[in-house]
């Protein structure tokens, strides 16, 4: 998976970017489909603000987190975009298998 990284009124420093992904090798251990991701770091003030488009085989999932503090925000987008990614993985996995026991149900009536 690719991701791109830009920081509005911020500079990427390297434990910034490391961190980033270091966390979005978390989100492949769950779903392998994973074409490629973009992140917005912003500073507003005393708002720290990260946000992510991931673009899955399917559908593109989008979060946003505000905190504090930049790696906070990142890790509760990490958070938001984790629990998008198991919604969209069982929703694959789920139609399939009520397919399957609808069309069961029918033959044995």
């Amino acid at each position: 998976m690719q991701i791109d990284i830009t920081g509005h009124h911020v500079t990427i420093t390297d434990s910034l970017h490391e961190h980033v992904t270091t966390k979005f090798d978390k989100l492949q251990r769950h779903f392998d489909n994973l074409v490629d991701g973009h992140v917005i770091l912003t500073v507003e003030k005393l708002v720290h603000r990260a946000e992510a488009t991931l673009t899955v085989r399917g559908a593109k999932l989008f979060a946003d987190a505000t905190h504090e503090d930049m790696y906070a925000a990142i890790d509760a987008l990490v958070g938001k975009l984790d629990r998008q990614v198991v919604k969209h993985k069982e929703k694959l996995n789920d139609h399939r298998r009520n397919e399957g026991s609808v069309g069961e149900a029918l033959q044995s009536e």
